[in-house]
């Protein structure tokens, strides 16, 4: 039995809200109360606005290419047309940012990832108010919302991120000898089809160690793995507190703090930078790699929304690192990639089909 929605209270009193213009956000759910149930959850927060709803697929693309609103909320499963088929034809035909909204992320995990492989940001569980609900999963629904308000610009926030690394030990050390070559990977919007491409073209005999951070929450990394898994001859696997990196292995940063390298080469997580919006971050990542890292390798920026991962791969590069954007033709959106070529730190700008022949290639000289 639900509790009337329009009396329940959201537990968000502490939860802090940076956010100083109006977000424009439309539901796209065949499910009344589910609609319902978005409506009222936007409706806590006064600078969000329901821009307008859609009860399928097909009816979203045409009212997102009539009013463009900031953010959708998109079911995955409808009558028409479904959430993947209608985020496809929205990222090509009128592109603004998209969460996929699921009620069961394990029944739907693939249909997820190919959602964010046309584009989709992130997905979260649907909020159900009442007695049995999930409260908790409106607040997560909220915070999403803020992180995606922060990318687009339509938050206050405006205190630079800091990364927090510590001075480099000794290249002389008695470990560096040991340590493997090594490709690190950031990607976010499009990411899990882009990874699922190159690690598909990798063969099972890959001699370096390969290490990836993904824009995707922590719920979803281990779904994110077992579907890697099967694209790949390689082993995928989360990186855990004390991992080490291997030839042959896949470590996909498996939580929402950031991954970082350590001085003994062991990968660990930290909440720091607290404030940034990327979570886990793709140049905290690549700057603790740049400092520990006493093999030169090759480090790649993948598709996606925002500057993550430009600062790092810059550092990578000066120091004699191998560095490859993804071109504009072949990204789902062209902002990380784009935020490093700008900045100079691509020596190659890369379209997606070449860049595993490529590490091929570059593994293959360094010998």
């Amino acid at each position: 039995m639900y509790l009337p929605i329009a009396n329940y209270q959201l537990p968000i009193t502490n939860y802090q809200l940076p956010i100083t213009n109006h977000m424009r956000i439309a539901i796209v759910n065949d499910m009344v109360m589910a609609v319902e149930t978005l409506r009222r959850v936007l409706m806590t927060v006064k600078d969000y606005q329901v821009a307008w709803v859609a009860r399928d697929g097909a009816e979203a693309v045409t009212k997102c290419a009539e009013d463009t609103p900031d953010l959708i909320l998109m079911d995955l499963i409808m009558p028409v047309m479904d959430g993947v088929e209608a985020t496809r034809h929205i990222m090509k035909n009128s592109p603004c940012a998209i969460v996929v909204v699921t009620a069961s992320v394990e029944k739907n995990g693939s249909k997820v990832f190919e959602a964010m492989g046309y584009g989709a940001l992130d997905a979260v569980s649907t909020p159900v108010l009442g007695a049995s609900g999930n409260p908790e999963a409106a607040t997560a629904l909220l915070a999403k919302i803020v992180i995606i308000g922060k990318l687009i610009g339509k938050s206050g926030a405006t205190s630079k991120s800091r990364t927090h690394t510590q001075s480099p030990q000794s290249i002389f050390s008695p470990l560096a000898s040991r340590i493997p070559p090594l490709v690190a990977i950031g990607s976010s919007t499009g990411g899990p089809n882009a990874l699922a491409k190159i690690l598909s073209r990798l063969p099972a005999s890959f001699g370096a160690a390969i290490a990836i951070v993904q824009h995707v929450d922590a719920q979803f990394t281990p779904s994110l793995v077992e579907w890697l898994n099967e694209q790949t001859p390689l082993t995928v696997e989360l990186a855990s507190e004390g991992s080490r990196l291997e030839v042959g292995k896949v470590l996909i940063a498996g939580t929402n703090d950031h991954l970082s390298l350590q001085p003994n080469f062991s990968l660990s997580y930290t909440k720091n930078p607290i404030d940034y919006p990327y979570r886990p971050s793709v140049d905290v990542f690549f700057k603790s790699v740049a400092h520990y890292w006493h093999r030169q390798g090759t480090a790649v920026l993948l598709t996606g929304m925002g500057r993550d991962g430009a600062e790092g791969l810059s550092l990578l590069r000066e120091k004699g690192w191998h560095t490859i954007a993804q071109n504009q033709a072949s990204c789902v959106v062209y902002g990380m990639p784009k935020a490093a070529v700008e900045l100079g730190a691509a020596a190659e700008i890369l379209p997606l089909d070449a860049i595993a022949s490529t590490l091929i290639d570059r593994l293959a000289m360094s010998r």
